[in-house]
């Protein structure tokens, strides 16, 4: 789908000089999907996509096709085996990031891709000018996830808070780093993560102790 380029083969780290549009491996095994996705995404010119069908024909493509600056891996196409795929990609690709695209948007999927080192997670069922968006926000060096689907299943209170929240802003008063809170709330340390940049949005706060000093100011904890 792209122009062939030279680069080192086995190299898969992103290694673009100039000022030319970045560059997207995308491989998923529905044929139709990925063409119509690539065909949006590079629409206006900004992205320079290539396309495969299989993990391991992504894999081949990092010497010949590459560099890239993002890999966007269908979670279910032959030869992923879950996300051990996705560590399989990481391995082949270096510094490249690697994100998962999938029709699974359960929570602990999505949270156990972002444990394992994943870019972003993005739900095929995401509005297209989305998920343009998104892969434009990873690539500039930004983890993308869906936060919806990761809340919990009771509501927000009166303050916009929902339950974990308010457990991990009062870590955040106690002064506890991310691994303590984690190992108190029984999560993995990157959720804890990002419930803080949730909190540091939903409170307008700068970081984590703004956070806190808006909380106990406004005696939310």
């Amino acid at each position: 789908m792209t122009s062939r380029r030279e680069s080192d083969p086995g190299q898969g780290g992103t290694a673009r000089t100039g000022g030319g549009p970045s560059r997207l491996l995308l491989a998923d095994d529905h044929s139709l999907v990925r063409e119509t996705i690539a065909a949006f995404l590079s629409s206006d010119g900004s992205l320079e996509i290539h396309c495969e069908g299989t993990l391991d024909a992504a894999i081949a493509a990092l010497g010949p096709h590459g560099p890239f600056d993002l890999i966007l891996l269908d979670l279910n196409m032959p030869g992923m085996n879950g996300l051990d795929g996705m560590a399989r990609m990481q391995k082949a690709a270096g510094a490249t990031p690697v994100g998962i695209l999938s029709a699974n948007a359960r929570p602990d999927t999505i949270q156990s891709a972002i444990a394992a080192g994943a870019r972003g997670y993005l739900p095929k069922s995401m509005p297209a000018k989305s998920l343009s968006a998104a892969v434009r926000f990873m690539i500039s060096g930004e983890i993308y996830f869906p936060y919806n689907l990761l809340q919990d299943n009771q509501g927000e209170d009166d303050a916009g808070l929902r339950p974990r929240e308010r457990e991990v802003l009062q870590g955040l008063a106690e002064g506890l780093s991310n691994r303590e809170i984690a190992d108190r709330l029984h999560l993995q340390e990157v959720t804890v993560k990002l419930h803080v940049k949730t909190l540091s949005r939903k409170l307008n706060a700068r970081n984590r102790t703004h956070a806190a000093m808006i909380a106990r100011d406004n005696g939310l904890i």
